[in-house]
C-alpha cells in the first residue's frame, strides 16, 4: 500500500500514481496537463436535458469502495488492489471522495478523487447506466463551486473531458495554479 502521506506529498507537488501492466506503481505529472476550469464548465445541451429529467439521486461518499472497484472494472486499468486499498486508505482519513449517481435504489455511475485545500483531483469515472458519470460530474463541479475550489484537475484531456469544458495547460502553469489552491483552507465534506 502507498502511505497517504506519500500520497498527499504527491498531489501538492503534481504527480499522482497509476498501476502499470506489471502491478508496478508509476508516478506522473503530465506535460500538458488537463484540468477544468470551473468557471467554464459546460453541461452540453442533451445532458441539460438529462438533468431537467432528474433520473439520478446523488449522494456523497456513501460506498467509496463500491465507485473505485467500479471503476477498475474495464479493459485497460491504471486501477490495482495496490492503488484500492491506497485511496480506501485516504477515504478513511477524509481525503478521497466519491460523487454518486443513483437510480431506483441503486448505484448506477460516479466518480471518485482526492481534495487537498481547495484542489479537487479527479481520478476516475464509471457508469452502469447512461449519462450517469456525467451527472456525477456536473454535481462535482456544483459542490467544489459552492465550496469556493479553486482547481479541478483531470490529468489528461479526453475528448469526454473536453465536451464540459476542458482543457491542457503547460505543467509550469499547472504548478502554479496548483500551489496556491492547496493552501487555501476548504472542505470537501461536511456543512
Amino acid at each position: 500500500m502507498i502511505e497517504p502521506d506519500l500520497l498527499l506529498q504527491g498531489y501538492r507537488l503534481g504527480v499522482f500514481p497509476m498501476a502499470m501492466e506489471d502491478d508496478s506503481i508509476g508516478w506522473f505529472s503530465p506535460d500538458p496537463r488537463a484540468i477544468i476550469p470551473l468557471e467554464h464548465f459546460h453541461v452540453p445541451h442533451a445532458l441539460g436535458r438529462v438533468l431537467r429529467k432528474q433520473l439520478f439521486e446523488i449522494k456523497i461518499d456513501t460506498c467509496f469502495s463500491e465507485v473505485i472497484e467500479a471503476c477498475a472494472k474495464r479493459e485497460d486499468t491504471w486501477i490495482n488492489l495496490e492503488i484500492m486499498e491506497s485511496y480506501t486508505q485516504l477515504h478513511q482519513l477524509g481525503y478521497a471522495h466519491s460523487v454518486e449517481a443513483w437510480g431506483e435504489g441503486k448505484l448506477a455511475g460516479g466518480l471518485y478523487g482526492i481534495a487537498v485545500g481547495g484542489a479537487f483531483f479527479g481520478e476516475s469515472m464509471f457508469h452502469r447506466e447512461r449519462d450517469a458519470s456525467k451527472v456525477a460530474l456536473v454535481a462535482l463541479v456544483q459542490r467544489l463551486r459552492s465550496r469556493r475550489f479553486a482547481l479541478l484537475d483531470t490529468q489528461w484531456l479526453t475528448p469526454h473531458l473536453q465536451q464540459f469544458g476542458g482543457i491542457e495547460i503547460s505543467r509550469n502553469h499547472y504548478l502554479r495554479l496548483l500551489k496556491s489552491a492547496v493552501e487555501l483552507p476548504r472542505k470537501f465534506s461536511g456543512d
